[in-house]
């Protein structure tokens, strides 16, 4: 199996579970596992972080993008980031599925990224149902969130600290809570309704 035939395999939310794919998916991990062990093993200067994540992720990352290790991942190829783009510490990304991050997001410490279900078969256990998760622009994931497959968070939006999204979010709006549920609207001219 090649990259492109998995992208294309998870593009299509086909679930992942036979053996070919399982040699990928391993294949896959252990050179993330080696570039994270880089990345975090040491210092590293922003521009010597982003030469690094371009690696990991398998396309140039922006000039704007900045993290703060250490990062986690085990895939890393179907991460997409755009400009002004900040990780804290301690992100985990299973991105097997897709994650994408729109411009100006600020992804707090600790944020998990999960494209993967294992399937609720007990005899099915080991396979996976892939989809992508969207973040758009100027979105903050607050410390110690939650997103999981499938989820689209709209421009503006806030996540609060702690909180599991399972759900699509408006542009916006902030949501909070297990599971998270909207918590108010932001008004974008003239202040916030805080």
């Amino acid at each position: 199996m090649t990259l492109n035939e998995f992208l294309a395999h998870v593009e299509a939310r086909l679930p992942l579970g036979d053996p070919e794919t399982q040699v990928f998916m391993n294949e896959m991990s252990d050179e993330a596992r080696r570039l994270t062990c880089e990345i975090n093993g040491s210092y590293h200067s922003q521009e010597e972080l982003r030469a690094l994540f371009s690696r990991l992720f398998g396309k140039k990352v922006p000039s704007t993008f900045r993290v703060f290790p250490p990062f986690y991942t085990d895939f890393g190829k179907n991460i997409t980031v755009g400009e002004n783009v900040f990780f804290n510490a301690c992100c985990q990304f299973q991105d097997h599925g897709g994650v994408t991050i729109g411009n100006g997001c600020l992804i707090g410490h600790n944020v998990v990224f999960a494209t993967l279900d294992h399937d609720f078969n007990p005899a099915k256990r080991s396979w996976m149902t892939p989809a992508p998760i969207v973040v758009g622009n100027n979105v903050w994931i607050g410390s110690h969130a939650t997103i999981l497959k499938g989820v689209t968070i709209g421009d503006g939006a806030i996540v609060a600290a702690g909180a599991v999204v399972t759900k699509d979010v408006p542009a916006n709006t902030i949501v909070g809570g297990v599971p998270a549920k909207p918590i108010r609207k932001i008004e974008s001219e003239g202040g916030s309704s805080l």
